[in-house]
């Protein structure tokens, strides 16, 4: 039906034609998709935009953060691509964060948003990047968001090129000093973190949005609660499937399953399912999503439903695989770059063929006390066992084998994104898949330092 959209048929998801598409990031299997964008979608992110700010002034008590300008900076430009249609009727593609950008209200454009158009519409990111240090080193910055890669690296670059008498600054507070909020995504800040918050400079606040190519679904509201809002008012209708009824192949049998908000409970692994403004009915998003409380509605992202693993029955989530490897990490100052995990079958020499999970881990060049392999399987198991039952019981019963860890060279992930973009535009590498194919690509890249 989208396709028929595309080709400028009205009527199908929603009245009148549409003429905007945002490509998904495809990160779950490398094969994005176009949905629609409609001018009611766009009052949802308005709306949703404007309730996430307003929690964060609640969550600090105060307004500061209206006094300055707000600095957004993503992995692509804002510039929209036409797509190609048999017909007449121009369509055009960007990515949700590009599409809100264009779509700002004047007053906003005017006084708060950064960079220009100009500047965030340049597609080569590195030319972006130093055209948006050139604009802003000077400018009154209360806020940033966006990638919080892509912040990480402006943040270096800022810093580097930036000089206050004679010192270059320790961090973005040397160069902004009323920089009080830095906006990041849903997705665990993972190495990144740390970085990210020494250099935007103590006392800056991390205000935590849970969006994706559907819509913005989630805000933090709370330092101390675990869980993000749910934009409950802002104009999607939400759903949810419990993961355990989730058969990708068997949807139609799955929606027997499916319950509205007023029925979740706590602790309980949910599919997400969004009937949104842009004509969405029912859509299985392939989010995972727990409530940490039903009084208020606060959520966790787990994951992805296709970015778990459960070759050997474990079902684990890609975020306890990501909470396990900071955990252990964190312990021992370790710090990880980025990391990916697949099943892997090995045949022994008794001729058994024996399975476990295969992690690939870069660390941070110059890390203290380098861990070896083993070292890091056992804790990585130690901690999985804690953060998943179902995995402990199949490790118990010795129906899969301790993970197997290689670590690499600085810069493999980074050599595989390279040539690899199909799978996520936003510059993320998977942190697991059952399919063995990143793991098979990491493979002829790496030449390891130290594993099993």
């Amino acid at each position: 039906m989208i396709e028929r959209m595309q080709q400028g048929e009205a009527d199908v998801l929603w009245p009148g034609q549409c003429p905007l598409y945002v490509r998904t990031s495809g990160v779950t299997d490398g094969k994005p998709k176009l949905l629609p964008i409609n001018d009611e979608m766009l009052q949802h992110l308005s709306q949703a935009i404007k309730t996430a700010t307003l929690l964060y002034t609640a969550r600090v008590g105060h307004a500061g953060v209206f006094r300055g300008r707000h600095l957004f900076h993503n992995h692509s430009s804002t510039a929209l691509k036409p797509l190609t249609t048999s017909g007449k009727f121009r369509t055009y593609e960007g990515t949700l964060a590009g599409i809100t950008a264009i779509n700002l209200p004047a007053w906003v454009e005017k006084y708060y948003y950064e960079p220009w158009s100009t500047i965030a519409k340049i597609e080569d990111r590195r030319e972006r990047r130093h055209a948006i240090v050139k604009r802003t080193h000077q400018l009154d910055i209360t806020a940033l968001g966006g990638n919080h890669h892509q912040l990480l690296k402006l943040s270096l670059t800022m810093c580097r090129a930036t000089t206050r008498g004679k010192a270059r600054p320790l961090n973005l507070l040397g160069i902004w000093p009323n920089l009080e909020c830095v906006v990041h995504g849903s997705e665990a800040l993972g190495a990144a973190g740390p970085k990210l918050r020494h250099i935007c400079g103590p006392g800056t606040h991390f205000h935590e949005i849970y969006s994706a190519d559907e819509g913005l679904i989630a805000a933090q509201d709370s330092d101390t609660i675990q869980g993000l809002r749910l934009l409950e008012g802002a104009g999607i209708f939400y759903e949810f499937l419990p993961l355990s009824h989730y058969h990708e192949d068997r949807l139609a049998q799955s929606s027997a399953h499916v319950i509205p908000l007023s029925q979740v409970k706590a602790g309980v692994n949910y599919v997400l399912i969004m009937s949104t403004p842009a004509g969405l009915c029912r859509y299985v998003s392939g989010d995972i999503v727990q409530f940490s409380s039903t009084t208020h509605h606060r959520l966790m992202p787990m994951g992805r439903t296709q970015l778990r693993l459960n070759t050997f029955g474990e079902n684990v989530l890609e975020k306890q695989i990501t909470d396990s490897l900071l955990k252990v990490c964190a312990d021992r100052s370790w710090v990880s770059i980025n990391f990916h995990v697949a099943p892997l079958f090995e045949k022994k020499l008794t001729g058994k063929t024996v399975g476990r999970h295969e992690w690939w881990i870069e660390l941070e060049p110059g890390t203290v006390d380098t861990p070896t392999g083993p070292i890091l399987s056992a804790a990585l198991d130690k901690e999985l066992c804690r953060h998943n039952s179902t995995y402990a019981a199949q490790r118990k019963e010795g129906v899969f084998d301790v993970p197997f860890v290689r670590l690499v060279i600085p810069g493999v992930f980074a050599h595989w994104l390279k040539h690899n973009e199909t799978w996520d535009p936003q510059g993320q590498i998977p942190h697991c898949h059952e399919q063995r194919d990143i793991a098979d690509g990491l493979a002829q890249l790496a030449r390891f330092t130290k594993d099993e």
